[in-house]
């Protein structure tokens, strides 16, 4: 029994008391299982001299005012230590300004000698062999077959003036003008002016066109961050409402909130039939956002009960982004339906490993065929980058997924073999089935 857990422990970088409850068997299988990323910001090679990296996010966050996160997405988290060390070679036990330059030192050289290979180099780190981007656009390093991509659909729903909206919460001008600017991107592609004079050219001519030219692209689904701009209660709007709307103020004005939201709902499920027709599934973050004045209430997983149930929207796939978390016994009845599933992001990052085995087993007890592996690796300062919270979030993940099933094995709810399948289908096979992947 000691050497299990010696040998457990090696498996996790973690806390080696909480190890010693994972099956070394299970543990085995976990660990040696190329992980497939549901959700994530990678940041693209830089060459010297070129641009910063704007293209990780529609919604970039840097530029706002907040509070220190929680305590595990801080950058003097002392978990980070043990990633320093698998990823760059950190000979160090502490977090010390001095150190801390070496490590910065020791990245620039390893993305100098990896090139274009970097970010690739970084998922073989952390056993990753297929990382979805959350991106704008993809770009160099950030390619297929080990990355791929998911943009943006929330611009395609504010084709009207903003400016009611960016007045409701001192975040919002932030991020509808970042909307604002990625819907111009979208139409100079199309060479477009500006939005035409009906709804139904709108459609035909910018929407369509553009979901479908990312889908020729190489998409696997698009992403809406709406939570960060309305409550997610998209309603059922007609299409004469909603050419109402479009017709009265798309030349200028600020439409009534009451009148942009019809137009917005109508827009959504216009949006998600399509990418129903077009094999895309539609990701929705459903958790705490970024900034100091989201509206947690309006991200609940439950306001999109309605859309789910849509008979219109039988065809197409939506993914609860980041669990929904705290909501996440709401998301695991929502499941039940055939096409809603969910992944962890953003919860392996911000949870300790029991917790998040807490939420997993939740999970796994009622539709394990649903639930999507994810980190939510995103950017931040030089020592805590995209690559720390990939490293921290899959190995929580790991770990937390042998806590769970391992306590479902002994609880006698499922076989050993069971346990072995289902690690296997959280971390890639659901993936693979719902995307249609060939890896």
């Amino acid at each position: 029994m000691r050497a299990a857990a010696v040998v457990v422990c090696g498996m996790f970088l973690g806390v080696c008391g909480a190890q010693a409850q994972i099956d070394p068997a299970l543990a085995r299988v976990i660990e040696q299982t190329k992980a497939i990323d549901n959700h994530a910001h990678p940041l693209r090679y830089d060459a010297p001299g070129t641009p910063r990296d704007e293209d990780y996010d529609a919604l970039p966050c840097d530029n706002l005012e907040q509070a220190p996160g929680p305590v595990r997405s801080r950058a003097d988290n002392p978990e980070l230590i043990a990633g320093w060390r698998l990823l760059y070679g950190y000979a160090h036990n502490d977090m010390t300004p001095a150190h801390v330059k070496e490590l910065v030192a020791a990245k620039e050289k390893a993305v100098r000698e990896h090139g274009a290979g970097y970010p690739a180099w970084i998922l073989d780190k952390i056993g990753i062999e297929i990382m979805f981007a959350n991106r704008v656009a993809l770009g160099p390093g950030v390619q297929p077959p080990r990355f791929r991509w998911v943009p943006f659909a929330d611009a395609l729903m504010l084709p009207l003036d903003n400016t009611a909206s960016k007045r409701r919460n001192s975040e919002y001008d932030w991020f509808y003008s970042h909307e604002e600017k990625l819907l111009k991107r979208y139409l100079t592609d199309l060479n477009i002016a500006a939005p035409p004079g009906s709804l139904r050219e709108y459609l035909a001519k910018v929407v369509t066109p553009t979901l479908e030219r990312q889908r020729q692209q190489g998409a696997v689904a698009l992403k809406l961050e709406a939570a960060y701009l309305r409550p997610l209660n998209f309603g059922r709007a007609t299409e004469m409402d909603a050419e109402r709307v479009y017709a009265a103020y798309v030349g200028g004005g600020a439409p009534p909130d009451a009148d942009y939201r019809k137009l917005q709902d109508y827009l959504f499920r216009y949006i998600a039939e399509e990418a129903g027709r077009l094999g895309l599934a539609i990701h929705i973050h459903s958790a705490p956002g970024c900034g100091d004045y989201f509206g947690q209430r309006g991200a609940n997983p439950l306001l999109l009960e309605g859309a789910f149930n849509d008979p219109s929207l039988r065809k197409t796939n939506f993914v609860i982004v980041h669990g929904g978390w705290p909501y996440i016994k709401e998301t695991a009845a929502l499941m039940q339906k055939p096409n809603v599933y969910a992944d962890f992001s953003f919860a392996a990052i911000m949870l300790y490993p029991r917790a998040l085995a807490e939420m997993m087993r939740d999970w796994l007890e009622m539709y394990p065929e649903k639930i999507l592996f994810g980190t939510d690796s995103s950017p931040g300062p030089p020592e805590s980058n995209w690559e720390e919270g990939g490293w921290l979030a899959a190995s929580s993940a790991r770990q937390a997924l042998g806590i769970a099933l391992t306590g479902m094995v002994h609880d006698a709810e499922i076989s050993r073999d069971r346990a072995a399948e289902l690690a296997r289908m959280v971390l890639r096979e659901n993936a693979i089935k719902l995307y249609k992947l060939k890896p």
